[in-house]
């Protein structure tokens, strides 16, 4: 049985990940703050699920849960790197610093920790890499500049990850979502429901699940193929123009 590492899996992306890893056949080890959703993964499928409760930022914490799994999960084979937020939508000139450092520190700085932890594990047994990154890497927008810079590091981490590795048998992938409707936008607007109900009206996003379906797919591909980035949209998603500020 094949083991998978999936941060921040206590909800959206991560948490359906969880789900359609494990009911692909595989055991995973889901990550995340929150206990009490860990706790329900884990009562929804037994013993392939293990709870590590950690925020990703804790580089003490992680490691100190890395370093007690059970001796049946430290083999492990795919590293699903999904933990991330995005943190307010105002301009850079009114924006938030601490937003901002928060964006980085998850986004950026626990992602390449944990990978770096995991690498030696991951060669040895010629697993795999999945960094969700977003369109918002690629496509820039208002409001979107720390966070939007986040995800363009994620995409181009990836890409390097991939040169470095050459030789290995380890696969790494980005994964680009446009809109997905999950707690995402709960999350950027410090829990505002009508902006996220408004966001998200009539628009027919993705959904978790459609993520999780792309990650099993890349996940269980031949040996022999690698998914290099892989962007996605809903069909009532695409390209505005550019913006033009015009003399009076």
């Amino acid at each position: 049985m094949k083991t998978a590492i999936v941060t921040g899996a206590t909800s959206g992306i991560g948490q359906a990940t969880t789900k359609a890893l494990v009911d692909a056949g595989w055991q995973v080890i889901a990550t995340g703050r929150r206990a009490d959703r860990l706790t329900a993964l884990v009562e929804e499928y037994g013993d392939r699920v293990h709870a590590a409760v950690f925020d990703i930022r804790d580089d003490a914490a992680r490691d100190a849960a890395l370093d007690v799994l059970p001796t049946s999960f430290r083999g492990i084979d795919l590293l699903v790197n999904n933990a991330g937020l995005a943190l307010g939508t105002s301009a850079a000139q009114s924006a938030d610093l601490d937003q901002w450092r928060t964006m980085i520190d998850t986004n950026v700085t626990a992602l390449v920790s944990i990978t770096h932890r995991l690498l030696p594990g991951l060669i040895e047994r010629k697993g795999g890499i999945v960094n969700i990154a977003s369109v918002a890497g690629t496509y820039p927008y208002p409001g979107g500049n720390v966070y939007g810079g986040t995800k363009a590091f994620v995409q181009q981490f990836t890409l390097n990850l991939r040169s470095d590795l050459h030789g290995t048998g380890v696969r790494v992938s980005a994964i680009d979502p446009g809109m997905v409707e999950t707690e995402f936008t709960l999350v950027r607007t410090s829990g505002d429901e009508s902006a996220s109900d408004t966001l998200y009206a009539g628009a027919e996003p993705m959904t978790a699940e459609d993520i999780a379906a792309t990650v099993l797919w890349i996940a269980t591909l031949p040996p022999h193929l690698n998914i290099n980035r892989l962007e996605l949209m809903p069909v009532t998603q695409s390209f505005s123009g550019f913006q033009v500020a015009r003399k009076s």
